[in-house]
């Protein structure tokens, strides 16, 4: 009768275990770790993507800032022609200009902000994304100041609306139809008479363009301070991006 030897598997070490073990925490701990840099790279590039972008918008605000404030000088005039005509003795000497002059009145140019970045920030929680504190601080801060120049924007809609009710009384509608074409305002054909020109209505007349004209001014002094910022700030994220 045969007998057969039983084979017996040599026992592993605690060692071979060991090495085992750390071999599999090393892949899994190496595994984590670039999946955490490719998150943290890709959370930079969108970081910087947003900065490229609100770079963008900074550029576009103060281009129109710079259309606006150029024209700010002779807007000036056409106020201070328009109330001193409308105080001169007779203002029906000067019907050609004041149809003219009032007629442009409320032809205002508005800062409309490209505000697309800021409101992706804010609304999408992007916000976290910017690590800086002071860029943080710097977009938000802007967005605050453009927001006041809307308020006064908003509150001049008011004063507009007051002064066309006015124009309305003053000039004569028919006359303002051959003066209209498209965007085009042209002179009135010879010196048309003014509806009215009381005493009482004139000098409420001048106070609605004193009140618009005041609006205008401080929306330039607004303008120039946020240009300065958006510049302040186009220079800082540069340089701090690293961006040409």
């Amino acid at each position: 009768m045969e007998v057969h030897a039983h084979t017996h598997t040599p026992r592993k070490k605690w060692t071979h275990y060991f090495w085992e073990f750390l071999m599999l925490f090393l892949a899994v701990f190496c595994g984590f770790l670039a999946e955490y840099q490719l998150e943290h790279k890709i959370e930079r590039d969108r970081e910087k993507k947003y900065i490229r972008s609100f770079i963008e918008d900074l550029k576009s605000d103060t281009l129109f800032i710079d259309r606006y404030l150029n024209s700010k000088g002779q807007k000036i005039i056409e106020y201070d022609s328009l109330i001193w005509y409308l105080n001169s003795p007779d203002p029906d000497l000067y019907g050609g200009r004041i149809y003219f002059l009032g007629r442009q009145l409320t032809r205002i140019p508005i800062f409309t902000p490209a505000d697309g970045t800021i409101k992706q920030l804010i609304n999408s929680g992007g916000l976290r994304l910017i690590k800086n504190q002071v860029v943080s601080d710097s977009i938000m801060a802007y967005n605050q100041a453009t927001n006041r120049i809307l308020l006064t924007q908003s509150r001049q809609e008011g004063e507009i609306a007051d002064i066309q009710t006015l124009t309305g009384k003053l000039l004569d509608p028919n006359i303002l139809e051959t003066m209209v074409d498209g965007e085009t305002i042209s002179p009135p054909a010879g010196n048309p008479a003014l509806r009215t020109t009381t005493k009482e209505f004139i000098l409420d007349f001048i106070y609605g363009v004193h009140q618009l004209k005041g609006s205008d001014r401080m929306n330039a002094v607004r303008l120039n301070r946020l240009k300065e910022r958006a510049d302040g700030i186009i220079h800082f994220l540069k340089k701090e991006y690293n961006i040409k």
